[in-house]
């Protein structure tokens, strides 16, 4: 489904400030997998969804979508099939636009819908109504309000359905409820859950909490120093603890786990 071949990318190279931030990484995904990835502040968690999502073009590897080489395809190509999620509630809509132009340009973008001349009909309004209805937070009579109204959960439930309404391939969750309050981020959190298994969306998920880390989809990365130290699944997952997790980050990566937001996380 995606594969990601021996992929390295350095920012400022033959710099002072030279980075590498991803080295030599490779992985496969196959339909429907969930994964939560755990990394400290510089591990390459980021900089691995941009080179999924198009943000850069790596330095060496491929990146292959379904058997197709995508490594050098542009951004806005790649986000027919690739939903994403920042951290920031405010990064994923258009605050002057109401909720129904919002979900009209997501659903625009998709392959099937991007004709120069496409329109929005009333079987899509119709659309839009119905899967905003099954957030169960009223937005559906909201449609022709400013999403700058909303409050920060409510956008990012939003753009969690901006990204799915047309079923993407790949769906990159970037910390996606860190910034909401525990009750909210609980709300978007089942969300994510019903549709990823409803619509069976192949998803990658940022978290800093080991403890959701373990109980959400099927597999787990742990990353460090621009590479996957840990890939961890099935039997074998379902019977780790927070404590195992950091011991075989200790054996994968050569060093203690040292992140204290994700250590007081558990």
């Amino acid at each position: 489904m995606l594969d990601l071949v021996s992929i390295s990318k350095t920012f400022n190279p033959g710099t002072i400030n030279a980075k590498t931030a991803v080295s030599n990484l490779s992985l496969h995904l196959d339909d429907g997998d969930f994964v939560t990835i755990i990394g400290s502040n510089g591990a390459g968690k980021s900089t691995l969804f941009n080179a999924i999502a198009g943000a850069f073009y790596v330095d060496d590897g491929a990146i292959l979508l379904d058997g197709l080489d995508i490594t050098f395809v542009p951004e806005y190509r790649r986000s027919r099939v690739i939903g994403r999620l920042f951290q920031d509630p405010l990064k994923g809509t258009a605050p002057g636009m109401t909720i129904e132009e919002n979900l009209a340009l997501a659903f625009l973008r998709s392959s099937e819908n991007s004709h120069p001349f496409s329109r929005i009909s009333k079987k899509d309004k119709d659309l839009f109504r119905e899967r905003l209805s099954l957030l169960g937070m009223g937005l559906e009579d909201r449609m022709k309000q400013p999403v700058g109204l909303l409050s920060g959960g409510q956008r990012q439930a939003l753009t969690l359905l901006m990204a799915t309404l047309v079923t993407p391939k790949i769906l990159l969750l970037d910390e996606h409820t860190a910034a909401l309050d525990l009750g909210t981020a609980d709300k978007v959190l089942d969300l994510t859950r019903e549709i990823v298994a409803r619509e069976n969306i192949t998803c990658l998920m940022i978290t800093h909490n080991m403890k959701q880390a373990l109980e959400l989809g099927n597999r787990t990365f742990m990353m460090a120093d621009g590479n996957i130290v840990l890939d961890v699944g099935g039997e074998e997952r379902s019977r780790m603890s927070v404590e195992d997790l950091i011991a075989r980050f200790k054996i994968g990566a050569g060093k203690e786990l040292d992140n204290d937001r994700i250590l007081l996380s558990t």
